[in-house]
């Protein structure tokens, strides 16, 4: 098994570039905010009816829809919960 340390990784390929999490769980929510203490530009993207928005915003996170925020990106991380991916996937990520 390979193991990757941090200086394995170069940050500067996604630095500058905005990415996109789907989700803000416990995975969504520790990727997000590593990319964000690693100084990348981070978007949530949530349903506006989301528990999680207010977690996201208190946390300093820019929160969209969850079509704009795969829109807005160069990089979209899918992070939601497995059983309701494939619903958000269809109906808010795929072309219309």
């Amino acid at each position: 098994m390979q193991v990757y340390y941090d200086k394995d990784a170069d940050l500067k390929y996604i630095q500058n570039r905005k990415i996109a999490v789907i989700g803000f769980g416990s995975q969504g929510h520790a990727h997000a905010m590593n990319l964000a203490d690693s100084g990348c530009n981070v978007v949530v993207g949530l349903k506006s009816t989301s528990a999680s928005v207010a977690k996201a915003q208190k946390a300093g996170l820019r929160v969209l829809p969850v079509r704009q925020a795969a829109e807005e990106a160069e990089i979209v991380m899918i992070l939601s919960p497995t059983n309701s991916r494939p619903a958000c996937t269809k109906a808010k990520l795929l072309p219309q």
